[in-house]
């Protein structure tokens, strides 16, 4: 179990100025208004909210920084955004929109250094990388990374390359398994697993929560944030039940 408090952090994931959510990173459905999300959200007592412009990437284009200002004005927890940030000038411009912390994923495995850079124009702190995975028995750990929204195979190692960002001082490492994305069937609790084992970082559960159960087992595996997306969105969970639940199972919740 976890030696922190365990956080619990709704993510909306954007496209076109809406939080959408998808199943296995597509079958893309409406779930709201951004701001309405995170009002409702830091309401229901969320202690993190997580932002991810999902197309931002693929598109080739910036986060998009008005939807990010307006979010962030109602926001009262600290608040991470990610998508289309490819360099320290991206960053600036996400953390001087409001954002507390940036997340990058795709950027970060094509120019590593970008890590480093970005620790020495902001402090560790601001960091979060994340890490699209998907299962490859080939691989040593049996995930590989995958970048561009999930939609590129990359042949590298995914906790392989989770051990290196932890190298660089980054605190928190997001991995999200493409087969669980939006399938409320548990989130992958191998990766999580081997993650945790092998990273200072602390590991975020992402891609796959469907009941209460899943959240505890993540925690379980040495999760200590909890992110999730439609089970909050189409409110089939509802933030202080879940805390409620995890406390009742011996679970330090902020």
């Amino acid at each position: 179990m976890p030696c922190s408090k365990v956080s619990i952090m709704p993510c909306l994931d954007m496209q076109n100025g809406r939080v959408v959510k998808g199943v296995h990173f597509v079958d893309i459905a409406d779930a709201g208004d951004p701001v309405e999300c995170a009002r409702a959200y830091c309401a229901a007592g969320a202690d993190e909210l997580a932002m991810l412009d999902i197309t931002a990437t693929v598109e080739n284009r910036p986060t998009l920084v008005d939807v990010v200002r307006r979010v962030s004005e109602v926001c009262t927890v600290p608040f991470t955004v990610g998508g289309g940030i490819n360099d320290v000038a991206a960053a600036e411009a996400v953390l001087k929109a409001g954002a507390d912390k940036v997340s990058v994923s795709s950027a970060a495995f094509r120019k590593p250094e970008l890590i480093p850079d970005l620790i020495r124009a902001f402090g560790p702190e601001v960091l979060t990388i994340a890490i699209d995975v998907d299962v490859n028995l080939s691989m040593p750990s049996g995930y590989e990374v995958y970048i561009d929204g999930g939609r590129t195979a990359t042949g590298a190692d995914a906790v392989e390359w989770a051990k290196r960002v932890d190298g660089y001082g980054v605190p928190v490492i997001l991995p999200t398994s493409k087969a669980g994305d939006g399938a409320r069937t548990g989130y992958d609790l191998p990766v999580i697993r081997a993650m945790a084992e092998n990273c200072n970082a602390r590991i975020v559960a992402s891609g796959g929560a469907g009941t209460m159960e899943h959240f505890l087992e993540a925690v379980e595996a040495g999760a200590e944030i909890l992110l999730a997306a439609s089970v909050f969105h189409f409110k089939i969970i509802e933030i202080p039940a879940l805390k409620a639940f995890l406390r009742a199972h011996g679970v330090e919740v902020k």
